[in-house]
């Protein structure tokens, strides 16, 4: 019953590409259109198909990760590019939008994140091997968003791009008090303090990434310019001239948005900056795939830009400006992958075969969402003051000169009453 019931559902959704599946008992049905993408799967358990029909979104990765449902060529990008493709092209898996409705109306408890449990959540992610980060990201450990300014760009480069982009955002000057909510380990606060004069405060949850950020700072003589707490944005105390926060914010769940808005308002100065970086749906507010929610970030969720600045508008701030990155996480993710894979007996040493299918699994879908399932960066800048940055975006061009202060047509804008920076 439940292998007629899954191709029933199969036959209405696949729609575009080809999908193979061969059921337990050796039969093999092929459904769409039989053009491309295609895929084939196989399912190794009689359980799996009412699994699936109950619970998709988290039967599909935990039967990839226990090897009960395998991929031919382990193509799993193109098993998951067919199947979210079609699932976005179709409006009758009734039954799919009403778990996610369900998921949304008890999402308030699923990200209710107290300090406490805010810190257990991080640790469940942030807290692994070392190593294990060393093996797909660049050497500066950056875990967020690249910026590609050019097709070639390598990930190194682009992670550059990225925090020279958040600087020039900031409109830093030497010796400005900054603070670094989720400093992670440590080198966006490391390239403010070493490359543009700033005295930098990183906070963050992981006992890990503290430990790493610290000895950095160290090793690089800024251990005085460049200070690393493991404590929680709520609990910091006095006052800043700037605040970044680059991928935290989709740990803080929308139960506490209000209070971490209050916390920037009233940590900002009134004539600081503040920069928030975070992934974001382009399809309005929703709720987290379980099975990321199961395995990879507890209590988190990636918000819609109107669900952000809701929140925004009563907290005091002014949004001076709003950047939507669309497709530099896929590529960013695409990168990661590629390293990722190429050192799977490095990752194979240090854990299991299952939990090496589950994090490909995770780059994996994570790419695919920011390539075809309306995933984005936005990059949001606040002020307390209207006049606290340039009235034109000209100085994020011109500011291409580290450490100095931007100019237009030769002239410093900080000059200029027009596009007084401060």
């Amino acid at each position: 019953m439940w292998i007629k019931l899954l191709s029933i559902f199969l036959k209405r959704l696949i729609r575009q590409g080809s999908l193979v599946v061969v059921y337990p008992d050796g039969r093999s049905i092929q459904y769409g259109d039989g053009s491309t993408p295609s895929a084939t799967m196989r399912f190794h358990a009689h359980s799996l198909p009412r699994k699936l029909l109950i619970n998709p979104e988290l039967t599909l990765g935990e039967a990839y990760m226990d090897g009960t449902l395998t991929v031919d060529q382990d193509d799993l990008y193109g098993l998951i590019e067919l199947l979210v493709i079609n699932l976005k092209r179709q409006s009758d898996a009734w039954h799919l939008r009403w778990q996610a409705n369900l998921r949304q109306l008890h999402r308030r408890l699923a990200q209710f994140n107290p300090a406490g449990r805010a810190q257990r959540n991080v640790a469940h992610h942030y807290d692994l091997s070392g190593t294990l980060y060393d093996l797909f990201l660049d050497p500066d450990r950056q875990y967020s968003c690249a910026y590609f300014r050019e097709p070639g760009d390598t990930l190194e480069t682009a992670q550059r791009n990225k925090k020279s982009l958040i600087a020039s955002k900031l409109l830093l000057a030497p010796e400005q008090r900054v603070l670094d909510i989720g400093c992670g380990w440590g080198g966006l606060g490391l390239h403010l303090a070493r490359d543009y004069g700033a005295r930098v405060t990183g906070v963050t949850l992981s006992q890990e990434q503290h430990r790493i950020a610290e000895e950095r700072a160290r090793a690089e003589g800024l251990g005085d310019q460049a200070r690393f707490r493991l404590q929680d944005y709520r609990d910091i105390d006095g006052t800043f001239d700037r605040i970044v926060s680059v991928g935290m914010f989709e740990h803080v769940g929308v139960p506490h948005y209000k209070e971490f808005f209050a916390t920037l308002r009233d940590r900002l100065k009134d004539d600081g900056v503040a920069l928030l970086h975070t992934i974001g749906r382009a399809d309005g507010p929703g709720s987290t795939n379980p099975w990321i929610t199961k395995y990879i970030f507890p209590g988190g969720y990636s918000p819609a830009l109107s669900e952000i600045l809701a929140v925004v508008e009563q907290s005091g701030l002014y949004v001076t400006d709003v950047e939507v990155w669309r497709l530099h996480y896929a590529e960013t993710l695409k990168e990661w992958r590629n390293r990722f894979e190429a050192s799977l007996d490095r990752v194979r040493s240090i854990y299991d075969e299952r939990f090496c299918r589950m994090w490909r699994f995770y780059l994996v879908a994570s790419e695919v969402a920011f390539r075809h399932d309306g995933l984005v960066v936005f990059q949001i800048q606040l002020a307390k003051k209207q006049d606290a940055v340039p009235l034109t975006r000209d100085y994020l061009a011109s500011r291409d000169r580290l450490g100095e202060p931007a100019t237009r047509d030769g002239e410093n804008i900080s000059d200029h009453p027009a596009w007084n920076a401060n």
